[in-house]
């Protein structure tokens, strides 16, 4: 989530939002040149509408760092609801209407607002208590139409991560007896937290170069229904909260530290800013919608991030060598650990089949629970504060598996080296891009 960011279950990580975020930075003045033309204008009118739809859900704004006056108007004087469905259909309007352009640049920037338009609209209902089926909300808020496999599609997994940790009783209590092991202890969350971030961040300004003064601010919270966030606040600045509500295993670390961090969240937010706000002027991009196609995007670049700043098995040797010994854990079950987490991401899929029967009303609370228990192998309170990030964000749990996959595929087929993948992950995060421009024919 952010927004930005992550999950409750082990092998994914989730952002969502609360109302409690912190107040953005502005972006300095001089950053904010004179706009004139009818597309900018269309924009500008775009970011203020998008703050007034803040103003009636808490949360809908993940980010903010354009003019604070515009904010203070949006407070000021919000429009009501009718008003504000109107307007979004007055901006697809003067939209549609603008002619062609030769400009690629132009023409991104109007299929970028279009499909924007289309998520406030879906929202805007969404808002006044109209449902959709999950796949319609989906399509509606982040451009796309998720295809989920069966459950039992995810038999043959369960049947390699029982072969993994044998032993008697449930399948899932095995597991979580098992990954109870590499708990990390509360009082070293701290620098196992900050040498894992660091270390991502090590790796990615190999191929990134970042703002000279990007930095940001941890926390650990809790009370949460996520396990980790990311509130970007602008001029290259990021809080990363921390849910400390359940036991954080050794294997988060890395996980979070990389989306919620380098090369995620933080740094998906900055490229935009300096890039985009700053150099091109466009505001459109000062503001970020949580329920948008640019969560797609950001949820889905941030999980590929974490596989592309440690390929292989350079993951485990960091955490052997340098986390575990910090966590104060024994690193000779690393290896070990490592193969059940890679086994349990072949079954990751199942928690948006889950989701969407949930949503839909084909199964109930109970039912639910019991099914993400067994099938994303977990202890009952995981499963209920997963459930309980379903029933606040809804379809939005798509963007972690479908974005992660849709990513991955776009980015290794612009080349097979490290290389040519960073080039591809630095354009995927500082251009306006859509989940529609990362199909592969």
């Amino acid at each position: 989530m952010r927004t930005a960011c992550v999950l409750v279950s082990a092998s994914l990580a989730l952002a969502s939002c609360t109302s409690e975020k912190p107040a953005s930075v502005s972006t300095p003045a001089q950053a904010v040149p004179e706009k004139n033309t009818v597309l900018d204008r269309i924009a500008q009118d775009y970011v203020q509408l998008t703050l007034e739809l803040g103003e009636q859900e808490a949360g809908y704004v993940d980010a903010y760092y354009g003019p604070a006056k515009w904010a203070e108007a949006a407070k000021l004087k919000p429009r009501d609801m009718r008003e504000l469905g109107n307007g979004i259909v007055d901006l697809m309007l003067r939209l549609d209407a603008l002619p062609a352009s030769d400009d690629p640049l132009v023409e991104a920037r109007k299929r970028f607002l279009s499909a924007q338009f289309e998520a406030a609209w879906t929202r805007h209902a969404m808002m006044q208590q109209e449902r959709f089926p999950f796949d319609k909300e989906a399509k509606g808020l982040f451009g796309v139409t998720p295809e989920l496999e069966p459950l039992e599609s995810y038999n043959d997994a369960l049947a390699k991560i029982a072969k993994l940790v044998p032993g008697e009783g449930p399948l899932h209590e095995r597991v979580e007896a098992y990954q109870t092991r590499f708990t990390i202890p509360a009082d070293r969350l701290k620098p196992v937290f900050d040498a894992a971030i660091a270390e991502c961040k090590r790796r990615t300004a190999v191929h990134i170069k970042l703002p000279d003064d990007e930095n940001f601010k941890m926390e650990f919270v809790t009370g949460k229904s996520w396990s980790g966030y990311n509130y970007y606040q602008g001029n290259f600045q990021s809080l990363i909260q921390i849910n400390t509500d359940l036991p954080i295993r050794i294997s988060r670390a890395v996980d979070l530290g990389c989306h919620e961090g380098y090369p995620g969240h933080h740094v998906y937010n900055m490229l935009l800013e300096q890039r985009l706000t700053r150099e091109m002027g466009w505001q459109e991009f000062s503001i970020y919608p949580l329920y948008s196609p640019q969560s797609l995007i950001a949820e889905g670049s941030a999980n590929y991030g974490i596989d592309l700043a440690f390929p292989g098995e350079q993951r485990l040797q960091f955490e052997r060598e340098v986390l575990y010994p910090l966590a104060r854990l024994d690193p000779a079950g690393a290896a070990e650990y490592f193969e059940l987490q890679q086994a349990l991401g072949e079954i990751k899929g199942a928690r948006f089949t889950i989701a969407r029967s949930y949503l839909d009303g084909e199964i109930g609370k109970e039912e639910a629970i019991a099914l993400i228990q067994k099938y994303q192998l977990v202890s009952r309170k995981r499963a209920e504060q997963s459930l309980s990030f379903n029933d606040q964000y809804r379809s939005y749990v798509i963007n972690y598996g479908l974005g992660q996959d849709m990513v991955k595929a776009w980015v290794e087929a612009q080349g097979d080296g490290p290389v040519w993948r960073w080039k591809a992950m630095e354009r995927l995060l500082s251009e306006p891009m859509l989940p529609g421009d990362l199909k592969i024919d």
